[in-house]
């Protein structure tokens, strides 16, 4: 990936609204800083090797957790 924008082939390129500019970069701040704790995960394994399995969650867990929490932000219509 580059910090650079994409090229435009001559094309005149739609400008945001502020809030819209401003919404884009905090959801690039967020999608940034997801993938350096990702990344540093990434070297820790490749530094130290994986974690014990006792010590992981099961992904029947982190799956459950996951629904409990969709669940709670947008509850089923009934």
């Amino acid at each position: 990936m580059t910090d650079q924008p994409a090229p435009v082939d001559g094309a005149v390129r739609q400008q945001l609204e502020p809030a819209a500019a401003d919404a884009v970069r905090a959801y690039a701040a967020r999608t940034r800083e997801r993938a350096d704790q990702f990344a540093a995960v990434l070297e820790d394994i490749a530094e130290n090797g994986l974690p014990a399995v006792e010590g992981c969650t099961s992904w029947e867990d982190l799956r459950e957790a996951h629904l409990a929490r969709l669940t709670a932000q947008r509850p089923a219509v009934a």
